[in-house]
């Protein structure tokens, strides 16, 4: 069947149209996990706003700072590193929509994310699917890596982190009678709640009594009134600093005075602006690093973090910059992008970052040592590192 000419100028018009439509799509500098020219294209998902914002920020800080620092001396296999950032804004669901955008749209060659254990479980199934790696900075819930080959962590786990604080409250607190309070919203939250419980009540401990809240919660009294009544020695709150700071103010304001713990997610400078100072006496947190350990890395990450963005580094940012080292490693050893190579070059991690030796295990996890924090006259103050 013949097509009459203003047809087929119609179809020419829209083929040109499609075409541009595609160019525009294809990422930066022609960015394949099969490339061996061009930049190489990594994705990066964080929570850059909403209520974990400064977990986002800061891990963000720490890898553009690595991703810097590698492209001044010539990136890997003489070609430059192209990060691209997307902000998943704290919410569930976005960090998938993000990384089925880089896979599909950006071509990346790995995604690196996220921070908050629920967010790298909505995403570490899709790069799995593709086969195209993803590493974690900082989640600590076991099932991240539990998800496949694809997905990695440069950071330890809660199981490690739930043991550690079972036995600081047992050993340096003297605690034997605790309450729990857990977010039944967070993976990190319910999880580490448990791998806190089982080892104290293991030991010898016993849990007075053990209730729960929801992420973004306000008001915690009720929860906080039964805690007094229950008479614990001891509250373990393994959430994030969000509702932690809060539940901290409240706790001291019900004359609630003895010591609060918990882990990693306590960890941002919003904390003390939260609970004030005076609340944050006699509590305690766990966490991967600390600014002030002496080791030439740490040294050398601080001053260049300092000198960049004019403020102290915390963990988050420490594991975002070695997060970007590990995939560096992994090319170079790999000595290419290509999916299946660059997989088992971060199995077989090891190198001594700036949070210490990240040498993975065959779970893809990376065992290591953490540090307890306390505050002290508004600032994040170092008790005592605890090894694995």
């Amino acid at each position: 069947m013949s097509v009459p000419a203003t047809a087929k100028r119609r179809s020419f018009l829209a083929f040109l149209m499609a075409a541009s439509v595609l160019a525009a799509c294809k990422p930066t500098g022609g960015g394949s996990a099969t490339a061996t020219t061009g930049p190489i294209v990594v994705g990066e998902f964080a929570s850059l706003t909403g209520s974990e914002a400064a977990f986002g920020q800061s891990s963000h800080k720490g890898t553009e700072l690595a991703f810097g620092k590698l492209n001044q001396a010539g990136g890997v296999l003489g070609r430059p590193f192209q990060l691209l950032t997307e902000d998943n804004q704290s919410k569930a669901g976005e960090s998938a929509t993000l990384v089925k955008k880089f896979l599909s749209r950006d071509h990346v060659v790995a995604v690196l994310g996220e921070v908050a254990s629920g967010r790298s479980l909505e995403a570490g199934p899709i790069c799995q699917a593709a086969g195209i790696p993803m590493i974690s900075p900082s989640s600590t819930n076991p099932k991240v890596t539990e998800v496949g080959d694809a997905v990695f962590r440069v950071c330890f786990t809660d199981p490690f982190q739930g043991r550690l604080l079972a036995e600081f409250a047992r050993k340096t607190l003297k605690v034997h009678r605790v309450a729990i309070l857990s977010d039944t919203a967070s993976a990190y939250s319910v999880g580490l709640a448990q791998f806190f419980r089982e080892p104290f009540v293991a030991g010898g401990g016993e849990v007075a009594i053990e209730l729960k809240y929801a992420s973004r919660d306000k008001d915690f009294k009720a929860q906080l009134t039964a805690i007094k009544a229950a008479g614990p020695e001891g509250i373990c709150v393994p959430g994030y600093y969000t509702e932690v700071g809060l539940i901290i103010k409240q706790a001291r304001e019900l004359g609630l005075t003895i010591p609060i713990f918990g882990g990693d997610g306590w960890e941002a400078p919003q904390l003390i602006e939260i609970a004030g100072n005076d609340a944050l006496k006699n509590t305690f947190y766990s966490t991967h690093f600390s600014p002030i350990q002496d080791s030439p890395q740490v040294r050398e990450f601080v001053a260049s973090f300092q000198a960049k963005y004019h403020e102290v580094p915390d963990a988050m940012a420490a594991l975002g910059y070695d997060s970007a080292v590990a995939l560096a490693e992994a090319v170079k050893k790999a000595g290419s992008t290509e999916p299946d190579k660059l997989r088992a070059a971060l199995a077989a991690t090891d190198f001594v970052g700036v949070t210490g030796r990240t040498k993975l295990n065959a779970q893809r996890d990376a065992p290591k040592a953490a540090v307890i924090i306390t505050v002290e006259d508004g600032k994040f103050k170092f008790l005592q590192t605890i090894e694995p």
